[in-house]
């Protein structure tokens, strides 16, 4: 099977991504609950990125086979798993032997989503992570009845979902971005209220929306400092849901009076720990119901470019470029 090949980690992103190499690579031998997935399309996310410097908390014995999100058809299965094959499906692939940047991967059974037909694949190959992340922290809108909400790394696909939800649920969004072409992007796309972090007078531009808008929730993508002033800024009996650390930074600036009198509390969020609180037969429901939202309207993840996997390092150099723009697909 044609796949792209990482032979080495390098922290160097430059030299990482010059490195791949696509490679002819023996077909994957399944073990039990494991499934064989015929790719349609693979992802390429900031964690993809983060794996082939060595710097993702997932490292696997190299030469290896970068990705963890992609979309397919099963087209063999191991023993007890043979009811799959067929079956159109997304998935997220963490093993040592696989990666979803090849024309075939490996997924057991617990890390794959069955799809409807109509699931379009390139929306598939998107579909494991960011939507259900959004998702499950938008619930805290309903646990807290909150009118509005803030975010950082507004720009990104998780941010792009908290917006759509809040529009179906009347909810203010304060979105926060780093560069003014996303500012200008996020307000072409209909964002009422933009902030640069990088302004001058951005901590006061803050502090007047919330105290206008009264966030009780904010999603934190970030870390550093930036962490500190959305807390502060949050309105009293709030809560601030931290998902990702793009700033590399401890958490820093939290007012200590506000957590001891306004009862502000800072969480952490973890996909997969949230999965494993959900009921039996849960998930799926879930699942069912944002596909829809997905084959229906008006979810859509935004993809950027769609290359081949000889045309990888090109395509990545264009994906640092300007993230914000999309998602970078991959298909053999």
């Amino acid at each position: 099977m044609r796949s792209v090949v990482l032979p080495g980690y390098n922290k160097n992103v430059l030299r990482a991504m010059l490195s791949l190499r696509i490679e002819d690579r023996p077909m994957p031998v399944l073990k039990e609950g494991e499934v064989l997935i015929k790719t349609s399309a693979a992802a390429c996310n900031p964690s993809d990125i983060a794996f082939i410097q060595g710097a993702y908390n997932i490292v696997k014995p190299v030469p290896a086979i970068p990705g963890f999100e992609g979309a397919g058809q099963i087209v063999d299965a191991a023993r007890n798993a043979e009811y799959l094959i067929g079956k159109k499906v997304s998935a997220f692939v963490q093993s040592d032997n696989s990666g979803t940047w090849a024309e075939y991967f490996v997924a057991k059974t617990s890390d794959i989503i069955v799809l409807t037909d109509e699931m379009p694949d390139e929306q598939a190959a998107c579909f494991t992570v960011n939507p259900f992340t959004a998702y499950a922290m938008f619930k805290w809108v309903e646990n807290i009845s909150a009118k509005a909400v803030v975010q950082n790394a507004a720009g990104s696909q998780v941010a792009s979902f908290i917006r759509m939800m809040a529009n179906e649920n009347g909810v203010e969004v304060i979105d926060i971005v780093r560069k003014s072409e996303t500012a200008s992007m996020l307000e072409g796309m209909g964002a009422k209220h933009v902030l640069l972090e990088t302004d001058v007078d951005f901590n006061d531009k803050l502090k007047l929306i919330c105290d206008e808008l009264k966030p009780r929730l904010a999603f934190d993508a970030v870390g550093g400092s930036l962490s500190g002033e959305m807390y502060n800024a949050l309105a009293p009996n709030s809560r601030m849901l931290v998902y990702g650390g793009l700033s590399n930074k401890p958490l820093s600036g939290l007012g200590v009076m506000d957590t001891i009198f306004h009862d502000k509390t800072v969480m952490g969020f973890n996909l997969i720990d949230w999965k494993l609180r959900l009921k039996e037969g849960e998930f799926d429901v879930i699942s069912l119901f944002l596909q829809e939202k997905f084959i229906r309207g008006p979810y859509k993840t935004r993809i950027s470019k769609t290359i081949r996997f000889d045309e990888v390092i090109k395509g990545i150099k264009s994906y640092l470029g300007n993230m914000s723009a999309g998602k970078l697909l991959l298909k053999p």
